[in-house]
């Protein structure tokens, strides 16, 4: 199983050049190769070979007064900079042909300087290293400090190094793992999970944790903050600044949701052998009124780590379809009602008699339709 873990680092100042460096030096081999690729498309041409490539904007760009400056970085991050073109490549075609999951995705674009993420890859051939003080030893950078908050389960195949629209540098890491190696002693829960906005989340044994909305707390300041970006005059210094004050807001936001969903996913994992969630049409629910406060949420980014941390802690996680209406039929006896509008919290079984908590009713049917699943 692969595993990403990511720890911050702190390159002092002449690393931070360095790899300025080193994301210029990708960024313009990517877009040369893009540019050679695009100009064979519109002649009429077979798309010139990873091979030629390499060759003509990496190898023998060196040679030349333009370019020569490529060789004050390491060869490997040239060389993953055109895998990865390769890669969008390869994503983009299989997205025309249907034979990627997901969302279609566009041709590759050009990259910018001014880009607000920038990131380059080291593999095990760049001959980087964790040194005995706990340094990451990069090559033409030299030894960076990073911020250690749990140790590596095995040895790194590559890391990537990026630097984020704060400002903040960070390394990931990753690695291949034991599947066998983390699996949890198996426990008798059974949790059926209904997501909401007023309460994130709803179980079926009745407990539950209400929305943080991060967002719509920091509102106030990000409004604030934003305010003072729109006057600064384009191109200044003033204004850099202030567009990375606003981006450092925005990530407090963002690191704090990403908290939240780490350990609510962590504790059901652990408690529970099996989770069942039902599937949300997220993107339509973002073209609605309640669009910030679905994405302030975060119920896709949730239900992710829930599903990765299944796998690899032993677990099942059960997904019920959107269509299962879980909301409409009587957990007690099962008799479906009629469907009913967001503003009705409680309502009560005309066959039964029961009086329903509309999520409560909800979480205990997603724990049963996940049940029947897993039986079938």
């Amino acid at each position: 199983m692969q595993l990403r873990y990511t720890f911050r680092i702190e390159p002092g100042p002449g690393q931070r050049i360095a790899l300025g460096r080193a994301f210029g030096c990708a960024r313009v081999v990517w877009n040369d190769c893009l540019r050679a690729r695009r100009d064979a498309r519109t002649a009429g041409l077979p798309y010139p070979k990873s091979a030629e490539l390499s060759k003509r904007f990496i190898t023998e760009a060196k040679q030349t007064p333009e370019r020569a400056w490529l060789g004050q970085v390491s060869a490997v991050v040239l060389q993953q900079s055109l895998r990865d073109l390769d890669t969008a490549y390869a994503n983009f075609f299989a997205s025309l042909k249907g034979t990627r999951k997901g969302p279609k995705i566009g041709a590759p674009r050009m990259k910018s300087k001014r880009d607000n993420r920038q990131a380059v890859r080291f593999t095990a051939n760049a001959r980087w290293s964790i040194t005995a003080d706990g340094k990451l030893h990069l090559p033409k950078i030299g030894p960076v400090k990073v911020r250690w908050s749990r140790a590596l389960p095995s040895v790194p195949s590559t890391v990537t190094v990026i630097k984020d629209p704060a400002g903040r540098y960070w390394a990931s890491f990753v690695m291949e793992t034991d599947p066998g190696h983390d699996i949890l002693p198996p426990v008798t829960g059974d949790q059926g999970i209904d997501l909401g906005l007023t309460h994130f989340a709803v179980m079926a044994d009745g407990s539950r944790i209400r929305s943080p909305r991060f967002l719509r707390r920091a509102e106030k300041k990000l409004r604030r903050e934003q305010r003072r970006l729109s006057r600064k005059a384009k191109g200044s210094n003033n204004r850099d600044k202030q567009r990375v004050k606003v981006a450092r807001a925005h990530a407090r936001v963002a690191d704090a949701r990403k908290d939240f969903h780490h350990k609510l996913s962590t504790k059901l994992i652990r408690e529970n052998q099996a989770v069942s969630v039902e599937t949300l049409n997220v993107k339509g629910l973002a073209r609605t009124r309640l669009a910030k406060s679905v994405h302030d949420a975060g119920w896709s980014a949730f239900v992710s780590m829930l599903e990765y941390k299944a796998a690899r802690y032993g677990r099942t996680l059960t997904k019920v379809d959107r269509a299962f209406p879980s909301s409409q039929v009587c957990s007690a006896c099962g008799h479906r009602d009629r469907p009913k509008p967001l503003h009705i919290r409680t309502w009560t079984c005309p066959a039964c008699g029961t009086r329903h908590d509309r999520d409560h009713n909800a979480a205990t049917n997603v724990r049963d339709e996940g049940r029947r699943i897993r039986a079938a």
